[in-house]
């Protein structure tokens, strides 16, 4: 068995480390090790093979597993949920910590609703035992998709016109840093750590649990509204003045995409409407149901919990995906996006409504950027494997021609292969701010599987 930087792990040394942990240590050859190193990204064609992976049971593990790591010289990675675009759920020859025995749900004070979460349960997981308190939390879409990679970078979700991102309703966290050390950060301890954690990613540290404060839902009214083949840009420019005129309880994904077997082309409204006020619901719905072409409407009540859905890609195609904000979708920006998708052709274009809540947060309350945005925008081209690399260049060139429409890019939906550069990702100010407290907190830069943040970007003091 061999590091990165191909220097021999000597059996003693895992030896010592098996004894250090509670958790489990999964070596190549061991029986669970295909399961424990499979992870989501392999849609995107990212594999690993990792070195070693220690599962850990407790914030003592994690440090233990980071100082083996660092003293090591290994590559490390954190494994949540494993749903990384651009692969740093794993890597090769390198130690990933799986948090994913830290995935306790309890509800600490139903009169406060606060929350504590493992930043190994996933959100399915989080939607069903919240839902049985009435509570919930604006997450991302997908079941199985990890609390801490998606907090850790925003979480835009269902509910981000009313409460805004994950990452908003956070009060405090539990996480280790590339010292080993252990630290409770909040508004009020460890602030700087707290500020970055807030949309730096894991550039910082593992966080092994957060602290929410949830919010009051018994009910979400969801489903879709079907135009099929309609006029995009028109259809498109109609739902803007409907959301712009809307509550913030209705949160909607605008949806034009190909056929794919088993599932019909055209354009849909994505929605979900966060209160239990059918009345209410009825009348935020109504402009929207009102827009030409209506096919179909399968709207009706849910739980929130049985809105996330699990992500079901094509198989067998190389998918190249672009995201970015859109400060206001006006009609050159609306006109653009209806002749890129065109020009596609095969591709999937998703806009999701942010305007709400989600511009509220004052600009650098936390390191999350672009909080003037009124929907952020994704592309995603399905190419098939043997495509030219001319035909990815294509796509990226065609996504070129909105840049002056748009601004920086959402990490959660990234799947850049090393990783988005840092300045699409924070506006100047608070990439450096971010750059400082990373040279603080991890000046050798050891948590670098990430979009990362290199100490050496902090401004000169």
């Amino acid at each position: 068995m061999t590091t990165a930087d191909s220097s021999p792990l000597h059996p003693d040394a895992i030896a010592d480390l098996k004894q250090s942990v509670a958790g489990s240590v999964v070596l190549p050859g061991d029986p669970e090790y295909g399961t424990a190193s499979a992870v989501y990204a392999s849609v995107y064609g990212h594999s690993g093979a990792p070195a070693l992976i220690v599962q850990v049971s407790d914030a003592s593990d994690v440090g233990v597993a980071v100082a083996f790591a660092r003293s090591h010289g290994l590559e490390l990675s954190v494994r949540s949920g494993g749903h990384s675009g651009s692969g740093f759920s794993t890597n090769v020859g390198g130690l990933v910590i799986d948090v994913r025995r830290l995935n306790a749900v309890e509800i600490l004070d139903p009169q406060r609703r606060l929350v504590r979460i493992g930043s190994g349960a996933t959100w399915g997981q989080v939607a069903t035992t919240l839902g049985e308190a009435r509570l919930a939390l604006s997450s991302g879409d997908t079941v199985s998709v990890g609390v801490g990679g998606l907090t850790l970078g925003g979480g835009i979700g269902w509910m981000v016109r009313k409460y805004g991102l994950a990452l908003d309703s956070l009060v405090e966290a539990t996480m280790v840093t590339a010292g080993s050390e252990v630290f409770r950060v909040s508004a009020d301890e460890h602030a700087d750590l707290f500020w970055a954690i807030r949309g730096g990613g894991g550039n910082f540290g593992v966080v092994t649990s957060f602290t929410f404060q949830a919010h009051a839902l018994s009910r979400v009214f969801s489903g879709s509204l079907q135009f099929g083949k309609a006029d995009l840009a028109g259809l498109l420019t109609g739902w803007r003045d409907v959301m712009r005129a809307a509550p913030e309880e209705l949160n909607t994904t605008f949806l034009a995409m190909p056929e794919f077997p088993g599932m019909p082309g055209g354009v849909q409204v994505l929605v979900c409407y966060a209160g239990d006020d059918s009345v209410a619901a009825e009348a935020a719905l109504a402009p929207l149901r009102a827009l030409p072409g209506l096919t179909g409407d399968d709207i009706a009540a849910h739980a929130y919990a049985d809105l996330l859905e699990e992500a079901h890609p094509p198989e067998g195609m190389t998918i190249v995906g672009h995201n970015a904000f859109a400060r206001e979708l006006n009609d050159e920006t609306i006109a653009a996006l209806a002749a890129m998708y065109t020009e596609l052709g095969g591709s999937v274009l998703m806009l999701r409504s942010l305007a709400g809540a989600f511009n509220r947060v004052p600009d650098g309350a936390t390191a999350f950027g672009f909080r003037d945005s009124e929907a952020l925008v994704i592309s995603v081209a399905f190419l098939p494997p043997d495509a030219p690399a001319e035909a990815s260049a294509r796509v990226g060139a065609l996504w070129q021609t909105l840049e002056r429409h748009l601004q920086g890019t959402y990490a959660g939906f990234s799947s850049a292969p090393h990783g988005e550069d840092p300045a699409l990702l924070y506006p100047p100010d608070t990439l450096s701010r971010l750059a400082r407290i990373k040279r603080t907190y991890d000046p050798e830069n050891l948590f670098r599987r990430n979009h990362n943040i290199r100490p050496e970007l902090a401004p000169a003091d």
